[in-house]
């Protein structure tokens, strides 16, 4: 089996376990998912889901945002830890959306990635799933799962990224992503997978060794 054809069916694996594939984020608008996924950076979504609901109320915008006194951004996003970093990041990157991109979310990488404290991971998640574009978010549960599938054989995230793109489906490779994270969660759990209950058990290189 090729691995197009492992990924093609790891996609339709995934597909039917997990047919909303949403992501796991709370947000109203482009400018707060992206506030959000660097909020979670080293943090659980769960966790950061706890917390923006009184950053947003706050400052909803980069507008209000760009404005704001650190020390009380970081206040609130404390409990996510690394707390101060991404509280100048969040500011830094709210004063850059104003005065370079009108206050827009940028729908490209190379934007995207300009912005204070947005690696590719942010930025694919942004062109995935605000502006529907192909993508591939290389999250530590697609680097995990595709490592154990055989489909790539490094844990580098631009390399994982770069070597699932011509394997998936551009129309799928968003999704996919976010069925890896639910999978990941679930089933293929990092140290102790359960490889008895994974769907994608007979075709897995991984599955097929252990």
């Amino acid at each position: 089996m090729t691995k197009q054809e492992t990924a093609l069916r790891a996609v339709n694996a995934l597909k039917n376990e997990y047919p909303d594939a949403l992501c796991s984020l709370e947000y109203g608008t482009p400018f707060q998912l992206l506030a959000a996924t660097r909020l979670s950076a080293q943090c659980t979504d769960a966790r950061v889901n706890m917390v923006t609901p009184a950053l947003f109320e706050k400052y909803p915008t980069p507008s209000e945002l760009a404005k704001a006194d650190v020390a009380d951004v970081e206040g609130l996003i404390h409990s996510c830890g690394f707390f101060r970093a991404k509280a100048r990041d969040l500011i830094a990157m709210s004063r850059m959306l104003l005065e370079k991109f009108g206050g827009t979310v940028p729908d490209n990488i190379e934007d995207l990635t300009s912005l204070p404290g947005v690696g590719r991971k942010t930025a694919n998640l942004i062109c995935g799933d605000v502006y529907g574009k192909p993508a591939v978010v290389a999250d530590t549960h697609l680097i995990r799962i595709t490592n154990l599938l055989g489909l790539v054989d490094t844990r580098d995230p631009v390399k994982v990224e770069r070597e699932l793109i011509p394997l998936l489906p551009p129309e799928e490779s968003n999704n996919f992503c976010h069925r890896c994270v639910l999978h990941g969660r679930a089933v293929c759990i990092s140290g102790r997978p359960k490889c008895g209950e994974c769907v994608m058990k007979d075709f897995c290189r991984h599955a097929a060794g252990s």
